[in-house]
């Protein structure tokens, strides 16, 4: 076979290869590389509704974001933080694993809280005041692989839990109940 005659071949195969490898891992969805800070934005505007006509959901190591039409957008979550969103409460709650940014409501609205987070070895996190969104919410991204206490104060009242954020660990904290 000539020279000039091989190429159109090599091309037809490479484009057929290429179709066939898309059909073969097509499921709907797309993954999406997305800067850190990008990221933490984006799940904050799902957080505070700034985001229509979407959906979201926030697993261990994913936002999962779906369209009107049903087509997702997944995100790769940072690889040192884990983000989880607690909803203290005093008389109503919802049990819940996976957060759903667009979709879970915590009973404390707009409310502040102080809120104390220190890993097993007694190393502070986080110590500051927090503000709960219009979903009752307060979110954090806090260091992956650790067995933490969160303490959350609120009015005089205090309510303290350990949380974990491992690899498929609950991103949806709604037993932290103020009694």
């Amino acid at each position: 076979m000539k020279r000039k005659q091989l190429l159109p071949l090599i091309g037809l195969i490479l484009a057929a290869l290429t179709i066939y490898l898309i059909a073969i891992n097509f499921d709907g969805s797309a993954t999406t590389d997305t800067d850190v800070e990008d990221i933490k934005e984006l799940v904050h505007d799902y957080s505070t509704g700034k985001v229509e006509d979407q959906t979201a959901s926030i697993t261990s190591h994913e936002l999962i974001v779906t369209n009107s039409d049903e087509s997702k957008l997944i995100y790769d979550l940072p690889e040192d933080e884990f983000f989880v969103s607690i909803a203290p409460y005093v008389e109503t709650t919802h049990p819940c694993a996976i957060h759903s940014l667009t979709g879970c409501q915590g009973e404390m609205i707009e409310e502040e809280f102080a809120v104390y987070i220190e890993d097993i070895e007694g190393n502070v996190i986080f110590d500051s005041k927090l503000k709960s969104f219009e979903n009752g919410f307060i979110d954090l991204w806090l260091p992956r692989d650790k067995k933490l206490r969160v303490v959350i104060e609120h009015d005089g009242k205090r309510v303290e839990s350990e949380i974990s954020t491992f690899e498929d660990d609950n991103t949806c904290i709604t037993t932290m109940q103020f009694l």
